[in-house]
């Protein structure tokens, strides 16, 4: 049975539309991940599920429970524990239900009650603190006011879980989560009886539990089974049966319009038919085309030492979190800093930065060695007085223009002091990290947590660093941006220090792992090369198939002056025989876009593939005749 449906869920926030039609099914027994750019509406299609938004159009009916995880959750009471107990109060529900039924005489109900009792515990109170410590949540007596994000989200995550819903939401799940936490959350996740819907930027995480990928393509969704691999490989499969489906119907539009502009057949009413082909050929909406950005984070830093740190010590509440660390960084080194939440990983960050003093040992930097550092709370896009800018004021600092630090190049021009800079405004720099005119004006706390983290990611473009501090930088991005800051750290030419807890992100993009607190485990780099292969595949555009050989120039075929009489016929009988045929390969397309054909008729599938293609092929041989004929008529 279905325990979620969404059906043509359509948002749209001032003039731009988020969802267009989007729908989602998820039985029972479905682990679904979520997927698509940030701002393509994942969170918001959560948001109308749960409730939190009215959609402007379309229905949502969810059988049973539901619980979710918000990227900023709000917890209830004054203490963890008081948060807690919210969490946990179906299991006083079922309590009282059962007293009640006893009560009553009603033994056919209080057996079935006292069944569902005995298989989820008479008491909780151990689950919960066990869950709390599993996830590396405060204490039960710490203050919710008082809490970090990071910590917020920990105890949210616990207190979702705990909740044990019919249909479960998590929205970035593993952001704030040590290592050891995501193995253990992968596991549980993996065995979870409930229905789960799934956002994570977390590779590893998304193959080992999803049982079925939707992403979020143009305001629609788009169904793929199998696990993260298995949507890797079929939508560049998609991608590249819709490129070459767009190709044959802009040769088609084209040589359908200059048959009708010259050809006088064209005002005849015999051809109202291909006419009305033609029309609808050029309203047929057209493929989109996928916007991506590069980072070239490049400045052209020289070798050797940028950053070294001696001898540096920093205690905490009593706690010595660094103690006589000796840290250098050369240009080209990656290094990934792992280790327990608490552990010390931001601190040492901060004091490379030269935002936090150490307690002792000092930190030194080559000269005009500029160090940038990207911290978890995503800080820097705010006005000086601390009011809300807009998107374009902290894109360019108050300014309408910016200049961008790196190497010189084309319409490059030399400025004061001998430095080479290039004005570029603010709107045109933006729209090269995918932000649109009509988001310029957005204020910057709307933004979702991924477009934030490319809003920075922009700023960071412009300080032209030398050495980089990245304190979680994965964590709400969507899976195209990762892959263009991996592929920026892989040709960065100074040094980068990135603290992370994304095990995929980790093994492709670090020279070396500085690890805090007890060993982390190792990174799974074997098991997981097929998943990080298909990810480093997936933003490559599909190859284009090899074209045969062009055969040797022959001479031209003397022109007949008329067609035969079974050519005419052919020809007249060719726009039925096309029209029937595209019918055929429109309906063989909607098959095989409905989830429903690979549970049901998975074996078909291959089958029902091989056919669509035939026919296309079929339909463009048809289009060739019909244009040789024609030019002989």
């Amino acid at each position: 049975m279905s325990r979620l449906v969404a059906r043509d869920i359509e948002v749209a926030f001032g003039n731009r539309r988020v969802l267009r039609g989007c729908e989602l099914v998820v039985r029972a027994d479905d682990k679904v991940g979520l997927v698509g750019p940030n701002g393509s509406g994942k969170s918001t299609l959560m948001r109308v599920i749960t409730g939190d938004l009215a959609p402007d159009h379309g229905r949502v009916e969810v059988s049973g429970r539901l619980g979710w995880l918000p990227q900023e959750p709000r917890l209830a009471g004054e203490t963890v524990a008081d948060a807690a107990a919210g969490a946990v109060a179906w299991h006083r529900a079922l309590l009282d239900a059962w007293e009640a039924a006893v009560a009553r005489g009603d033994e056919a109900e209080a057996g079935r009650l006292h069944d569902r009792i005995e298989a989820v515990g008479w008491r909780v109170e151990h689950r919960v603190a066990a869950m709390l410590d599993r996830l590396g949540a405060p204490p039960p007596e710490a203050r919710v006011a008082k809490l970090s994000g990071g910590e917020r989200r920990r105890v949210a995550l616990a207190l979702a879980l705990l909740d044990q819903p019919d249909v479960l939401l998590l929205d970035e799940p593993t952001n704030h989560l040590a290592p050891d936490a995501v193995e253990w959350l992968e596991g549980w996740l993996g065995r979870y009886r409930g229905a789960l819907v799934l956002v994570t930027h977390d590779r590893y995480l998304l193959e080992k539990v999803a049982t079925a990928i939707v992403e979020v393509e143009d305001g629609r969704t788009v169904r793929y089974p199998g696990s993260y691999g298995d949507y890797l490989v079929a939508r560049a499969e998609r991608q590249a049966s819709r490129q070459r489906a767009e190709e044959r119907r802009l040769r088609i539009l084209a040589r359908e319009a200059a048959w009708a502009a010259r050809s006088p057949a064209a005002r005849t009413t015999r051809q109202k038919a291909r006419l009305d082909r033609l029309a609808a050929l050029r309203e047929r909406e057209g493929l989109r085309v996928e916007r991506g950005f590069e980072l070239d984070l490049r400045t052209g830093t020289r070798r050797g030492v940028l950053l070294e740190g001696r001898g540096l010590r920093k205690a905490w509440g009593g706690r010595e979190l660094i103690g006589g660390l000796d840290l250098p960084l050369s240009a080209g080194e990656r290094l990934g800093v792992m280790g327990p939440n608490g552990s010390g990983k931001s601190t040492l960050l901060a004091i490379l930065a030269g935002r936090l003093a150490p307690d002792a040992g000092t930190v030194q930097r080559a000269p005009r060695v500029k160090v940038a550092l990207f911290d978890q709370a995503r800080s820097g896009l705010e006005a000086p007085d601390g009011s809300d800018w807009t998107v374009f004021e902290a894109a360019g600092g108050g300014n309408s223009h910016v200049f961008v630090g790196g190497r010189p190049g084309a319409g490059w021009q030399r400025g004061a002091g001998g430095r080479e800079s290039r004005a570029i405004h603010v709107a045109s720099f933006l729209d090269r990290f995918l932000f649109p005119r009509e988001s310029l004006d957005q204020p910057v706390s709307t933004l979702s947590g991924g477009e934030r983290a490319r809003l920075l990611l922009a700023r960071l473009l412009l300080q032209g660093a030398g050495v980089l501090l990245l304190d979680e930088p994965t964590n709400d991005l969507d899976l195209a941006t990762l892959r263009v800051l991996e592929e920026a750290l892989l040709a960065f030419d100074g040094a980068a220090v990135v603290v992370t807890h994304d095990r995929a992100f980790l093994d492709r993009t670090c020279t070396g792992v500085l690890a805090f607190g007890e060993t982390p485990p190792p990174l799974r780099a074997a098991s997981r090369a097929q998943v990080l292969a298909a990810a480093r595949e997936e933003a490559r555009p599909p190859r284009k198939e090899a074209r045969p050989p062009r055969k040797e120039a022959r001479a031209a075929p003397r022109r007949r002056d008329r067609l035969g009489y079974r050519e005419q016929r052919e020809l007249a009988a060719l726009p039925g025989r096309i029209e029937a045929l595209e019918a055929e390969a429109e309906a063989l397309a909607a098959t095989l876009a409905d989830p429903a054909t690979y549970r049901e008729r998975g074996e078909e599938v291959a089958g029902i593939r091989d056919r669509l293609s035939a026919v296309q092929a079929e339909v463009e041989a048809l289009y060739e005749r019909w244009a040789a004929l024609e030019s002989r008529a």
